[in-house]
């Protein structure tokens, strides 16, 4: 009898230990999360993998950079130890910034003659070898251009949208502002404007531009397209109020070349009890021309590298399988994305979750997911887990432009970082590998590992 009281109490205590472990997420990973945690900070490796990306310089698809980059992603995968590494093709739009882009700022009435520094929009036309001279018109929205109509024609429309500081979500006030950006030469175009420029969609204050994807129509004509840097968007909105015939003159050598063959990289590591259930890591190898594409999305590649390399490392054997899968061409076109999502619906695997990393290396805050509401809530069980590597909060909402082509995987997941600097450097010359701290790309490599590692034993 006495041992029979003892097996009971054993086992109700037994009983409340692994209840206990199923709420708080402790006991069974416990040890593993805190070994990944500790690898990745004090081993380093993404970071001076970064280091060796960021020296290649800028990625933008179709350039000779964007091969080199192929080359050393597949080559870190092979190194690291995947059971498989291979390279998906994918036609691009190969585009080019060439050697000139000048602007001149033009005040017969002010006496006023004035350099401005621009970049051009990713896949703007140049000007032809010639100079564009045109009167500058000032927007702040669609319908002030509307309204003018036929007023903007043969002129320069000068969207003057600024980046809204009071949101805290900046991908919210970034969100308002870009239209402008991407369909901006559209809306001009169709009143017979000459050109576009646009103030940089940045929460930086100071003068450097920003690049970023532009689009145009087959039924309008095709017309240049800049953007500026807040000072000098605020020093053109303050000539055209005491001068409204104020000129500007463009020069652009950029120009639209052929489509070009390139890749998607993936690796991975095989599941050993599920193998046909699979789980996607990834971010994206481009990056625009300028800058070294640090944070837009070195960080992204890293982070879903360091996934495989810390399983290797730490000799985990997933129970599904683990693919690393970086994105060509995400930034004007994401042909990689849809390359992949085409392999994904017609494969019999089973994409069980896609985690995607495209919003820079900062301190990890949370997993934005598309899923249903029974997946939600298990992930959200093993908060305390992901809380080792400064994860708060998992909740419903945007994920990624790449994986969300993939339309059959269970869930979609979003790593977010903190982003209150993100749009300081996104698509400019701030975006360098000097501007990543290391202890913050590390958390980011842990928390999708503790996360990727979760699902693949347990599943969802």
């Amino acid at each position: 009898m006495k041992i029979f009281n003892y097996f009971l109490i054993f086992f109700l205590v037994a009983t409340q230990y692994f209840a206990q472990t199923e709420i708080t997420g402790t006991g069974l990973h416990d040890n593993i999360a805190d070994k990944i945690v500790q690898t990745a900070l004090s081993e380093w490796t993404g970071y001076k993998w970064l280091g060796e990306l960021c020296k290649i310089g800028p990625r933008l698809s179709g350039s000779e950079n964007s091969v080199k980059a192929i080359k050393w992603a597949k080559s870190k995968l092979e190194n690291l130890g995947a059971d498989s590494v291979w390279l998906q093709p994918c036609k691009v739009p190969h585009w080019e910034r060439g050697e000139e882009e000048k602007a001149l700022l033009i005040s017969d009435k002010l006496n006023l003659y004035k350099e401005i520094k621009v970049t051009a929009l990713g896949g703007s036309i140049g000007t032809g070898g010639d100079k564009l001279i045109a009167e500058v018109v000032e927007v702040h929205n669609f319908d002030e251009l509307k309204n003018l109509g036929d007023k903007i024609r043969d002129k320069i429309v000068f969207y003057n949208v600024p980046f809204d500081n009071t949101t805290i979500n900046t991908f919210s006030a970034y969100g308002k502002a870009v239209k402008y950006r991407v369909y901006g030469v559209l809306e001009a175009a169709k009143f017979g404007a000459a050109g576009v420029i646009v103030r940089s969609v940045t929460s930086k204050y100071d003068n450097v531009p920003h690049t970023g994807v532009m689009l145009y129509a087959d039924s309008l004509k095709k017309i240049p397209a800049v953007a500026i840097g807040l000072q000098d968007a605020d020093f053109l909105s303050d000539i055209i109020e005491l001068d409204k015939s104020v000129k500007v003159g463009l020069k652009l050598d950029c120009k639209n070349l052929p489509e070009s063959t390139s890749y998607n990289v993936i690796g991975e590591i095989k599941g050993t009890e599920h193998p046909e259930e699979v789980i996607v890591v990834g971010g994206h190898l481009d990056s625009w021309d300028v800058g070294e594409g640090a944070h837009d999305d070195g960080a992204g590649v890293i982070h879903s590298l360091e996934v495989l390399s810390l399983f290797k490392r730490l000799g985990i054997r997933p129970k599904r399988t683990v693919r690393c899968v970086l994105f060509m061409n995400e930034e004007n076109g994401s042909r990689g994305a849809k390359a992949y999502a085409a392999l994904a619906d017609t494969s019999r695997e089973k994409h069980i979750a896609a985690i995607e990393s495209d919003r820079g290396g900062f301190s990890p805050r949370g997993f934005s997911v598309k899923t249903d509401s029974l997946t939600l809530n298990t992930l959200r069980s093993w908060l305390p887990l992901l809380n080792k590597a400064l994860i708060d909060w998992i909740k419903p909402g945007g994920t990624g432009a790449d994986i969300s082509k993939i339309k059959n995987a269970k869930a979609l997941i979003g790593f977010v970082p903190d982003g209150q600097r993100y749009f300081d450097l996104h698509h400019s010359a701030h975006d360098t590998f000097d501007k990543v701290h290391p202890r913050e790309l590390e958390l980011g490599s842990a928390a999708i590992t503790i996360l990727t590692y979760l699902i693949s034993e347990e599943g969802i």
